[in-house]
């Protein structure tokens, strides 16, 4: 392991913040001594809860996830809190708004937050964050919440990284059920119907209920509906004993062990596609491979032909 690397990882150990973060970022960018830190660190993964929280945008999750930090505040000594922001598809850059979002909870010492660039992947996440969670686990994180960019049909990828899935939606967002159908409301373990206070609750709630009647669930567990106001913190106990009962569940039937396998798969199979391509344009070069690309854009050769081309003889 690099000399720089070891020495945050030790720090980091120790619970020292900057170091936590120049780890991560080591981490995120894959930076030189980024596999060896994950090495040392994977034997102790897997203890930390983690909870994902989701939704169509401007559901008020950033306000919900800050309010679930300070009620779990007394239950783990360290929290972690993972935002994923959508990055600018011409920059690569992001706003990062869950700092200002989530401010209060700066000034908690046992609370670590890490805003993340999604960098154009897809599923609601960042690439690298399954990475960054496994490491904030194996420091000693006891709860590590999630939270999503925010985009709404496609945020299903979280299920792969969370042990609880927490779907927020709010009433007046126009059309709640498109905003929340194709993929997202089956990945969900607990409903939320955040700003309840709001007209349009009680039908937004009715709908939900609607809709988990009509088709058989991911699993056995019957997702609840829990109401919130996250910017009068009420609602939020509610959601935690949700949360709650649905570990419970999950610990006692094996879900949470067989969502944890898949992630896993997934993992392994991400890092065997990466390893292979890689090796794949190093054999064939990227000379060969500019040129096929231009011919296919002068419409010389289809891009089909151009693969079979580019591997023949490999």
């Amino acid at each position: 392991m690099i000399a720089s690397a070891e020495s945050h990882l030790a720090q980091a150990r120790g619970g020292d913040k900057r170091s936590i973060a120049r780890l991560l970022t080591i981490v995120e960018n894959d930076e030189p001594g980024c596999a060896d830190i994950l090495r040392s660190l994977y034997p102790e993964t897997g203890r930390a809860r983690v909870v994902g929280v989701t939704g169509p945008p401007g559901g008020g999750k950033s306000t919900l996830v800050s309010r679930l930090a300070a009620h779990y505040g007394s239950t783990y000594d360290r929290i972690a809190i993972v935002a994923v922001d959508p990055s600018s598809p011409f920059t690569g850059g992001a706003i990062l708004g869950d700092r200002i979002r989530m401010r209060d909870r700066f000034l908690d010492e046992g609370v670590f937050i890490r805003s993340m660039a999604s960098r154009g992947h897809a599923g609601g996440l960042s690439r690298a964050t399954m990475r960054v969670v496994n490491v904030l686990d194996a420091l000693g994180t006891g709860l590590v919440i999630v939270e999503t960019v925010g985009v709404g049909q496609e945020e299903v990828e979280v299920v792969r990284v969370a042990d609880t899935v927490c779907l927020v939606t709010v009433p007046g967002l126009g059309d709640d059920i498109q905003a929340i159908k194709a993929g997202v409301l089956e990945i969900a373990d607990v409903l939320v119907v955040n700003k309840a206070d709001k007209p349009g609750a009680d039908e937004t709630a009715r709908d939900l209920m609607q809709m988990l009647s009509l088709g058989k669930g991911r699993t056995p567990w019957k997702p609840p509906i829990v109401r919130t106001s996250a910017q009068d913190n009420t609602g939020i106990d509610a959601l935690a004993k949700a949360i709650d009962a649905h570990v419970e569940w999950s610990t006692a039937s094996g879900d949470r062990d067989a969502r944890r396998a898949g992630a896993a798969r997934q993992e392994v199979e991400a890092l065997l596609r990466e390893a292979l391509v890689k090796r794949l344009e190093e054999r064939i070069g990227q000379d060969r491979v500019s040129e096929a690309v231009a011919r296919v854009a002068r419409r010389e050769l289809d891009p089909y032909r151009a693969v079979d081309e580019l591997l023949a003889d490999r």
